[in-house]
């Protein structure tokens, strides 16, 4: 029996994932069925592509062997099913797109909506994570990332201007003061959003020529923006949060700019696409879409 391209696609999502139980919820099937699935095309190949018994999803040197031939393969088709869609002229086919939690939900998904409204013969998966974008697990056809891309290897446009602003509630000003430097920060109650990597403690200002910088400390933290928002709301300390997610709240005025005469670093809005030599159309339509209407959505300018 030959293997079809649904186990090409299987395999690939397996070898993506660091755990067979992390492939099952990507493909939304239970674990057992993955496992199953698995075995049966291990016995097909006659090969064991999966060392068993370890916590974390090692492959064979079959495995390594299968899987490194397995993007070219999937590229090629999805090249060969974007031809035969440019000759139609419709969008067709599917489209894998990760985003971060806060920006997936508020602007990605209405405007993947609207996308595929508009396109009919066109499917559109939304992933959302608070986890660190993986790009040399090809876990996507397109990215929507917050700040400097982390790989170059990566084909990158930028969607929309934005920047990490300091702010704190009115009631938290009142009892704490306004900081008038940045090094005021230090003694305030800063809430930290623990995302990504590196330093979350340390707050960044200025720009490319001039950077500052300061140690902030305080007593919540997580690594989910909403909750720090919500803490800053009632008034218990003082974010850092980029432009989209607290303009609501600055304009309505339960939240006020912390050293508005200060800037910061930008942390434009990007979309990442693998840098193949093709890139199918349904994909750089759906870039198109986003880089016309999210702009608007968070209307960064005034700010």
């Amino acid at each position: 029996m030959t293997t079809s391209m649904d186990d090409l696609r299987f395999f690939h999502v397996v070898a993506s994932n660091e755990t067979l139980t992390a492939a099952a919820r990507e493909l939304g099937w239970s674990l057992p069925v993955v496992s199953k699935r698995l075995k049966a095309l291990e016995h097909r190949l006659d090969a064991r592509l999966v060392h068993r018994g370890t916590r974390r999803l090692v492959l064979t040197a079959e495995g390594e062997l299968y899987a490194s031939h397995l993007d070219t393969i999937l590229a090629q088709v999805r090249q060969l099913e974007d031809l035969i869609t440019h000759r139609s002229g419709d969008l067709r086919g599917s489209i894998v797109v990760q985003a971060t939690l806060g920006l997936g939900r508020a602007h990605i998904a209405p405007l993947l909506g609207e996308f595929t409204a508009s396109h009919p013969r066109l499917s559109v998966e939304l992933r959302t994570s608070a986890l660190p974008l993986r790009p040399h697990r090809r876990e996507f056809d397109l990215a929507v990332h917050v700040g400097t891309p982390p790989d170059s290897t990566l084909r990158i446009r930028r969607l929309a201007k934005n920047r990490r602003v300091p702010c704190a509630a009115p009631s938290y000003v009142e009892r704490h003061g306004m900081p008038e430097r940045i090094e005021d920060l230090a003694d305030h109650d800063c809430i930290v959003l623990r995302e990504n990597e590196g330093d979350f403690d340390l707050w960044r200002f200025g720009d490319s020529r001039h950077p500052r910088q300061v140690r902030v400390r305080g007593r919540l933290s997580s690594n989910d923006g909403d909750v720090i928002t919500d803490w800053a709301l009632q008034g218990r300390g003082v974010i850092m949060r980029s432009e989209w997610h607290v303009r609501p709240h600055l304009d309505s005025g339960a939240l006020v700019r912390v050293l508005p005469g200060v800037p910061t670093p930008p942390a434009d809005i990007y979309a990442l696409v693998s840098d193949d030599v093709h890139v199918p159309r349904r994909v750089s339509e759906l870039v198109k879409h986003l880089a016309a209407h999210l702009p608007a959505r968070i209307a960064p300018d005034t700010l």
